[in-house]
This record gives structure tokens, C-alpha cells and sequence, in this order.
């Protein structure tokens, strides 16, 4: 992905409609979206959206004030790069004979991903990973003919704290 971004974590209520309108709110107003995952939380009374929005087309303050206008949105919050654990999922389906059977197995098991279907003339993976990751993977294979391909979009949630709970207290104590 080129360019400047911004990952926002959208909390939603679980409801019917919502992902159309608040995708219909990001045409309207011109925002290209990368990525757009939609899952129910550990609640089910409500959905986490992560949108990864472009950077240049959407001024970040901009789009989240839109959304803050949408009843069913519980909470947003913009993830940077360094806040957040990043996910993404990618299942390749990638033509190879038995003679480069050998060299796609190694790269999966490089890649750490999974070999879930094998065929006479082609190979399906799965992987999971930072985008990069993925990008990278995608690269490598290119040379063995991709048959299909698809991603997930980015799934992201904030870094936990590496501090406990007492130690803030005793820090805000002797502040």
C-alpha cells in the first residue's frame, strides 16, 4: 500500500444496515478505502470494523466526526502503526508441477503458512501475517503463476500496556 493511511477501529452496534451506511458515508464523501473488515466482538450486540482509509483522500478528523454522526456508532479510535497488532489473512492457489512442488512447500513453510488443498497442477495456501508479510509472499509466488488470490483486509486492535495497573498507580502517586 502506498501512501499515508489510517487504521480505524470502529465499534458498531449489531445492526442491520450499518456497514452500507457507513460505507455509503466514505463514497460520499470520496474516501478511498483500502481494507474493510466487519466481525461480531466477544459482545454480541456489537461489530468491530477496522477501515483502512487513504490518507490523501480523507482527512482523519473529517471522517471520524462523520462517523460520530451515525447513531449506531459506539466508540472509534484511529490505530497508528505503532499502536497496533496488524493482521491479515491470504488464501494462493498457485499452479505448480511436481517439479516446483518442492519450492512452494519450502516458501510456505518459510512464510509459516499452511498447505490446505494440494491438486495434479496446483498448490492452495493459507497465511496470516502482517501485510508485508503478505506482500512479500504474494512476490515470491508470482513467478509460479497465481491462480487465485485473496485477502481479508486488515484486522487491527491496540497494543496492550506493558505496564501494570500498580506501577501506574505508584508513578501517579509520586508525580
Amino acid at each position: 500500500m502506498d501512501g499515508s493511511h489510517h487504521i480505524l477501529s470502529v465499534l458498531v452496534e449489531n445492526k442491520f444496515g450499518v456497514l452500507s451506511r457507513i460505507a455509503g458515508l466514505f463514497s460520499r464523501r470520496g474516501y478511498n478505502i483500502y481494507s474493510l473488515a466487519v466481525s461480531p466482538t466477544e459482545d454480541p450486540r456489537y461489530s468491530r470494523m477496522t477501515v483502512v482509509v487513504d490518507g490523501d483522500s480523507a482527512p482523519i478528523e473529517q471522517v471520524t466526526k462523520q462517523l460520530n454522526k451515525l447513531i449506531p456508532v459506539i466508540r472509534i479510535s484511529e490505530l497508528t502503526a505503532d499502536q497496533a497488532v496488524e493482521r491479515e489473512l491470504m488464501l494462493v492457489t498457485v499452479k505448480v508441477d511436481g517439479s516446483f512442488r518442492s519450492q512452494v512447500t519450502e516458501l510456505a513453510s518459510i512464510f509459516e503458512a499452511k498447505i490446505l488443498d494440494v491438486g495434479y497442477e496446483a498448490m492452495t495456501l493459507m497465511v496470516a501475517g502482517a501485510p508485508e508479510k503478505l506482500d512479500a509472499m504474494t512476490e515470491l509466488l508470482a513467478p509460479y503463476e497465481i491462480v487465485e488470490l485473496q485477502r481479508t483486509g486488515r484486522i487491527a486492535l491496540a497494543k496492550l500496556s506493558r505496564e501494570s495497573s500498580k506501577l501506574k498507580l505508584v508513578k501517579n502517586k509520586g508525580a
